[in-house]
């Protein structure tokens, strides 16, 4: 069975491998939302604060989770790599409609995520 698994500010689809007690091991297929960039405890925020660059979970990296924060997928799973390309290109337009200085700093770690994606899988993102 897969499910909907939120980690952070991202949202996965995950399938769940392995249950030990309370925990759950979880294996991350795609990406649905890709996590947002800066500071978590002060969103929209640039001035003092550390803004974070946050990286979207690997393909088939792998999480414990318990299952209150598991929401099923009843959905086809989308390629790994096009659902990466298609949140971040997503979080990009959202950051470049706002134009702030948030959006201004996310937007410049958005491009460095994109060269770090290239080169991590090998494709153009």
């Amino acid at each position: 069975m897969l499910y909907q698994f939120p980690h952070k500010t991202g949202q996965y689809v995950v399938e769940v491998i392995e249950e030990i007690g309370d925990q759950l091991l979880v294996k991350i297929l795609a990406v649905l939302k890709h996590p947002r960039q800066g500071d978590l405890h002060s969103p929209n925020e640039v001035e003092n604060v550390f803004f974070h660059e946050r990286k979207a979970l690997s393909q088939f990296e792998k999480r414990y989770t318990t299952t209150q924060f598991l929401k099923a997928y009843n959905e086809e799973v989308p390629n790994y790599i096009e659902s990466l390309k298609s949140s971040i290109y997503e979080l990009e337009e959202k950051m470049k409609k706002k134009n702030n200085a948030y959006s201004d700093q996310a937007l410049k770690c958005i491009e460095q995520l994109k060269k770090d994606y290239s080169r991590q899988y090998k494709v153009n993102i």
